[in-house]
């Protein structure tokens, strides 16, 4: 039952933080007039869908991440060239459907040789029928039907190229955005659930016991605090306490401990655990601390927001001065690590959330191409310019980035199993 709660802690934190990104995404480009044709989590295969209003919403196999596709950032792939026979089904001159297939199965519809036809800017059509030429106005939401396909039109105003840089900015933006928002909401629910260290504390205090170890079985509980073991003072220094523990696997030890105002001693054995060096008693130590009001949780979480980021650009600092490929963690690494954390309790669980959540905002605006920093760079480079870049090489850009990372990440991947196999 703990495997399954686990795994499903674990799925469903993955879940949140890329729907959180994606849905930042969704929402800022419906508000600036783009079509959204469909909001994915995961990639691969569906394992399930249902529309919305025009969006297709997505469940997909792969939980790597996800994607709000919309309208004109990737060329339209249906196409309809005059002199192409098509079947329409209108109401009072008004074309609602249009059908590239089957025509001869299709019923209630309208036959015809298209003379001209625009579905972006005037919405038009013209089909020549029986030899009778006939003009429609054309549904700004109409829908194509191809090889048992349905899309929707996108109009040249509906479409991403056709918003002001502000507007496609912030869609592009709003994904990192709503992760560092999350981010900080999480760090918040954190502090209100684990308290922050005390000033100047004295000892080491037990965060969590965990399961099955001596811990447990010496009746240790989370909140006591460690006065001595074997005689020797502990104080904070964690460090020396792990090694006196990890020294004295199958030695009994003598320790010192205060719950509340009660000082009690007990005798504990490090076990040896599978995969480990020495011996273990199964307890997650911290500093001691204490609760946070109400106002004071923003100013923690705002700390907490500074003091990661400082860690996460000095692990990229790190990468470029000496890149290993044993420093990189892919999504195998990721989901062992976030299981080992759920096991510690919900509490380390959010606050290992809000770390992934901001490293996924930080990393997302890194100027890679295929990243949304890189199309951010060339919506820069637009403002600067007056006129974007061609949309042809910055395309081949965002491919040739997107192919690099597909790359990097099947060998990352490759390397974290193999890392598994061998223990």
């Amino acid at each position: 039952m703990e495997t399954i709660q686990v795994v499903f802690l674990t799925v469903l934190m993955f879940f949140v933080i890329v729907t959180v990104h994606e849905w930042g995404h969704y929402y800022f480009a419906k508000r600036a007039g783009i079509l959204v044709r469909e909001f994915a989590i995961g990639f691969g295969p569906k394992l399930f869908s249902y529309k919305r209003n025009e969006t297709q919403f997505t469940l997909r196999l792969l939980p790597f991440g996800g994607y709000a596709r919309m309208a004109g950032e990737d060329p339209e792939l249906i196409e309809i060239q005059e002199g192409q026979t098509i079947a329409v089904r209108a109401v009072e001159d008004e074309v609602k459907w249009i059908y590239l297939d089957q025509l001869d199965n299709r019923k209630n519809v309208i036959r015809g040789e298209v003379i001209s036809i625009d579905m972006e800017n005037a919405l038009k059509l013209q089909l020549d029928v029986d030899g009778e030429m006939q003009h429609y106005r054309i549904h700004p939401q109409a829908m194509l039907v191809s090889r048992g396909k349905q899309t929707q039109i996108a109009p040249k105003d509906r479409q991403f190229g056709s918003k002001t840089v502000a507007q496609r900015a912030m869609a592009i933006f709003a994904g990192p955005l709503m992760n560092f928002i999350l981010a900080f909401v999480l760090f918040a629910v954190y502090a209100q659930m684990a308290g922050v260290p005390v000033e100047n504390p004295k000892n080491l205090q037990i965060a969590e016991v965990l399961k099955g170890g001596a811990a447990e079985q010496a009746n240790l509980q989370k909140g006591d605090i460690i006065e001595t073991i074997n005689g020797t003072v502990i104080g904070t220094d964690s460090k020396k306490m792990v090694e006196m523990i990890t020294e004295s696997k199958d030695k009994p030890m003598e320790w010192t401990l205060r719950r509340g105002n009660e000082t009690f001693n007990i005798t504990i054995t490090p076990r040896a655990v599978e995969g480990q060096e020495g011996g273990k008693v199964g307890i997650v130590p911290t500093l001691p601390t204490r609760s946070v009001g109400f106002v004071e949780t923003f100013k923690v979480s705002g700390v907490a927001m500074v003091d990661t980021t400082k860690v996460i650009f000095e692990g990229f600092r790190h990468l470029i001065n000496q890149f290993s490929m044993d420093d990189i963690g892919g999504p195998v690494r990721t989901f062992e690590v976030t299981g080992q954390i759920a096991k510690q309790g919900i509490e380390q669980l959010t606050r290992w959330a809000a770390i992934l959540s901001l490293y996924l905002g930080i990393f997302n605006l890194l100027p890679i191409p295929a990243l949304d920093g890189s199309r951010l760079v060339f919506l820069g480079i637009e403002a600067l310019r007056g006129r974007p870049v061609d949309p042809n090489r910055e395309g081949m850009v965002h491919f040739v980035g997107f192919a690099m990372l597909f790359v990097l990440m099947l060998a990352v991947t490759y390397n974290d199993i193999l890392r598994l196999i061998n223990g």
